[in-house]
């Protein structure tokens, strides 16, 4: 018999939970945090590795947890680590998820040092890609950063987005289920986050959400998509003073004044560099709209660029078309 009740863990989280916890064996763990503890463990039923985060029960269960379920489980996407179901437990709530088992993104680049560019536009196409369709499916990550992005085991690693702890859904779940079903992402803004937001990890964060306004959750993503990128090619931070790597104060005057540049020694392609200069822009309100359902790459350079057109000129052509 399927073993299975309601639990209520918050506004719009019934949802069923699985009392056997019997059916994982544990392997080994992976990893802690402020959440608990992340664990390595196999579905005894079909032998599949699977990554389980242990949250306590309690307190523990608040907000950035319920965001975390309710947007995660949404989303089906190649360069999204799969949400697979929540195991309640006497002590703890799990999140079963699927193991990307090539680890962080963030270390194969302390290991290598920094990327060539074929290599950091190998990952940022994946990582773009996610993106694109967390977007589409109006959610927004707000914690972008090389730490929540995973890698699977293969030759060519898979990149996996994960983590939304941080994240924001516009519609109900319900609604999430189908991209084609999404709004008009100019018509999307209530994915606009308020001031007291100010989510993220401090080098990935905009200078928009730094200035404590309301603003487009999307095209914080994207900043923290560039500055992905810009570690990729540089291995280093774009914002981190280079003699104070560690003040967080010049970090953050570095960030509103948008005081970035890329070291003489670090060789990319114009078009590279064009593309992080259309990201890295103070006042997003001057910025072509950057949501990177926007983006496609040149089949013949295989490079990223960005249409040229903003979402104005786009409603207008639509509006007259």
């Amino acid at each position: 018999m399927d073993n299975r009740s309601m639990l209520t863990v918050g506004p719009g989280m019934d949802m069923p939970i699985m009392h056997d916890s019997d059916r994982y064996e544990l392997v080994r763990d992976i990893g802690s945090g402020n959440f608990g503890i992340a664990r390595l463990m196999r579905d005894k039923q079909t032998n599949e590795l699977v990554a389980v985060k242990y949250i306590e029960r309690g307190d523990k269960i608040d907000e950035n947890v319920q965001r975390e379920i309710i947007n995660h489980r949404s989303l089906r996407h190649p360069n999204i680590v799969r949400f697979k179901e929540v195991i309640l437990t006497p002590t703890h709530l799990a999140i079963v998820m699927e193991y990307a088992s090539g680890g962080e993104l963030f270390e194969r680049i302390c290991n290598a040092g920094r990327f060539p560019e074929d290599e950091a536009r190998f990952f940022f196409q994946q990582l773009i890609s996610g993106v694109s369709y967390c977007h589409n499916m109006q959610v927004c990550h707000r914690d972008l950063k090389l730490e929540n992005t995973l890698l699977d085991g293969s030759p060519a690693p898979r990149l996996k987005i994960c983590d939304f702890g941080y994240s924001k859904g516009w519609n109900p779940p319900s609604h999430r289920l189908r991209p084609d079903k999404a709004l008009p992402l100019h018509e999307s803004s209530v994915l606009h986050s308020q001031p007291k937001s100010t989510v993220g990890t401090p080098a990935y964060i905009a200078p928009e959400v730094l200035l404590k306004k309301e603003y487009d959750g999307k095209i914080a993503d994207v900043w923290s998509c560039g500055v992905t990128l810009y570690v990729m090619l540089v291995g280093a931070y774009p914002f981190e003073d280079p003699e104070e790597p560690k003040n967080f104060r010049k970090t953050i005057q570095r960030i509103l004044n948008v005081q970035y540049s890329i070291p003489s020694y670090v060789h990319i392609s114009p078009e590279c560099r064009h593309l992080i200069s259309r990201i890295f822009v103070a006042d997003p309100a001057k910025v072509p709209y950057l949501i990177l359902s926007f983006y496609f790459i040149n089949p013949f350079l295989g490079l990223l660029i960005i249409k040229s057109r903003t979402i104005r000129q786009i409603s207008t052509a639509d509006n007259h078309g």
